[in-house]
């Protein structure tokens, strides 16, 4: 029997690391290429109509956030006929190697961005590093990035312990301090929880004209991963794309927290932590006349009867 040609809807969860790869490269090759960088990243192009994603992502996310083991952007090519540019890693490499920066300055000298009308550049966390500081490459891009660092340059941010054993990677040679690469960028989009420090931190190192920073309180250190259970990552970077995100435009489309049990659950619990009680009565209130939640459910009759014993102590009391 002949082996089947894997397609953008084919799934590639289950496949050996091997056989992951060359599915991804008889994709590619359909309508792109496929393009091996070193030992621990390669690149993977789709070419569509005239907007352009350019997602940094890494082989372990692909599996973990996709349901077909897919780099994230086959969903914009699939829903919105988008060209597709996936960088990939191996591991969190922040894609600091030389035949990264030696790709990007082929597309560079190819003019490759300039056959596209519109171009976004996209990452979270280490790969939201990369995608700010390779967008350098594409004056006029569009960049969101979910909880970047600015850098592990000890000399800069000596205070972010959580990757010490990654200061060995280089961050002061060719795109190097991804807040300085962003000067050319059109627009900027930097999302982060406040109440996460460490990523308030570096997000403060990334304030600059173009950049807007769109706050995410007391949704925790996954925001990639909020923003796809609320189905809001692809209205994201399609507004992201088309010039409409704003402020407003997020608060929009961050409404959909509202019923997402993780962020209750964690509001919850800051409320709860301040000692504020009758927001917290009010909180679990709202959410179990919405939802089926147990648990909000039960803090809520907990409030009630420790108001109501209160109430009866202060009447026994004063009678």
């Amino acid at each position: 029997m002949p082996r089947e040609t894997p397609t953008i809807e084919s799934s590639l969860a289950d496949m050996p690391k091997r056989k992951w790869l060359r599915a991804i490269e008889a994709v590619a090759e359909e309508d792109g290429y496929f393009q091996s960088l070193g030992k621990s990243h390669f690149s993977a192009f789709i070419e569509r109509e005239t907007t352009l994603l350019v997602t940094f992502e890494t082989y372990q996310g692909m599996h973990a956030l996709s349901d077909k083991a897919q780099p994230l952007g086959w969903d914009m090519v699939r829903n919105h006929d988008w060209s597709h540019l996936c960088l990939a890693s191996d591991g969190d490499t922040w894609f600091r190697a030389e035949e990264v920066y030696a790709y990007f300055d082929r597309l560079i000298d190819d003019g490759f961005f300039d056959e596209f009308d519109q171009v976004l550049f996209y990452g979270a966390g280490p790969c939201a590093y990369a995608a700010a500081a390779y967008s350098v490459a594409a004056p006029g891009a569009a960049v969101v990035a979910i909880q970047p660092q600015a850098t592990l340059n000890p000399r800069i941010t000596e205070w972010d312990d959580r990757f010490a054993d990654m200061r060995i990677l280089d961050f002061t040679s060719r795109y190097g301090y991804a807040p300085d690469m962003l000067d050319a960028a059109e627009r900027v989009f930097v999302l982060y929880d406040p109440r996460e420090r460490l990523d308030a931190m570096h997000a403060a190192l990334f304030t600059r004209a173009n950049v807007t920073k769109l706050r995410m309180p007391f949704m925790g250190d996954a925001l990639q991963t909020d923003l796809l259970e609320i189905d809001q990552l692809d209205p994201l970077l399609q507004a992201a794309a088309e010039g409409t995100l704003d402020a407003a435009r997020f608060a929009a489309l961050y409404r959909a927290r509202r019923d997402y049990l993780p962020y209750l659950r964690n509001l919850s619990q800051a409320i709860n932590t301040q000692g504020r009680e009758l927001l917290l009565e009010a909180l679990c209130a709202n959410v179990s006349a919405r939802m089926k939640a147990p648990r909000f459910a039960r803090r809520l009759e907990r409030i009630r009867a420790r108001r109501k014993a209160r109430v009866a102590e202060a009447a026994t009391a004063t009678g």
